[in-house]
């Protein structure tokens, strides 16, 4: 059977209103109500994770607290960066985040910061806390995907595989485009698979160095990026890169550069102590000068 046959067979067809409602003068988006459910569920799960690892309950959620803001914020600038073209006519529409239209990566980098920050700020135990908040942003990323295969805001390039999709609905972004890559399906699966192997690292690997359950996220989840954003049709900006692939390698290069800061071997407390205690008796003033 010919391929074009194949995939008119397998072409998945969505024809649901990008918009649910409105609530108190507030539209409803089917990619801001799984935006939220993300967010819960990435929540409750890094939560979990934090208290197995000894972070008490109020640093979880306030550092959770921390994450959410940073990855809101994060997530709406990026996108308006690489969008700014979009909201020259109307600066309003940049608060409008109701509406769709956040970067994934931006909210990555946004939370991290944030969160970071925090955890200095609070010294806490980072690169645990950091872990435990990887384990949740995967999953919650996944859950958010959901409102964006609804909606269709991600256009992706015309699909000669056996299976595509395609909008119906006229309300879509992506209505009246041919039937394309399912491009955040694609990456929403790879989520679940990245959140299996860092499941497997956290279960079966309980001698590991504090943060590497956190680099592997980001170097995996870069990798996805790099090779699924070659089917979406986002801006190209060097190289035949998008924006996307760009911060993605620059992600994982720096996973792998911290990952082998990590692995150095660690002072000792007691050859630290030692050695703080030498200095204090060297800088003693010497009673027969």
């Amino acid at each position: 059977m010919p391929i074009a046959a194949l995939t008119s067979l397998l072409t998945i067809e969505i024809g649901l209103d990008p918009n649910i409602g409105e609530v108190v003068g507030l539209t409803i988006s089917w990619h801001g109500l799984f935006t939220a459910l993300g967010v819960i569920v990435g929540f409750l799960i890094a939560a979990y994770f934090g208290r197995r690892s000894g972070i008490s309950e109020d640093d979880i959620y306030n550092l959770g607290l921390a994450v959410i803001i940073g990855g809101i914020v994060g997530a709406r600038v990026l996108y308006v960066a690489e969008n700014h073209s979009r909201f020259e006519d109307d600066f309003a529409e940049v608060f409008a985040i109701n509406a769709g239209g956040i970067s994934i990566y931006g909210a990555l980098l946004g939370a991290m910061v944030l969160g970071f920050a925090y955890g200095i700020w609070k010294k806490l135990a980072l690169w645990s806390g950091a872990d435990a908040v990887a384990m949740g942003t995967i999953v919650g990323m996944a859950v958010g995907r959901i409102g964006d295969i609804i909606n269709g805001e991600h256009f992706a390039t015309a699909s000669s595989w056996p299976i595509a999709v395609t909008y119906t609905d006229p309300d879509s972004p992506g209505f009246g485009q041919a039937p394309s890559h399912l491009a955040v399906g694609y990456e929403m699966a790879a989520d679940f698979i990245i959140f299996g192997i860092m499941l497997v690292m956290w279960r079966f690997w309980p001698g590991r160095r504090d943060g590497f359950i956190f680099l592997a996220f980001f170097f995996l989840y870069g990798a996805l990026r790099l090779g699924v954003s070659f089917l979406r049709e986002d801006a190209i900006i060097l190289g035949g890169l998008r924006m996307a692939q760009l911060v993605a390698i620059g992600a994982m290069a720096l996973s792998v550069v911290i990952g082998a800061y990590l692995m150095l071997p660690k002072k000792s407390p007691d050859r630290a102590a030692r050695r703080r205690a030498l200095r204090q008796h060297q800088q003693r003033p010497n009673p027969e000068t």
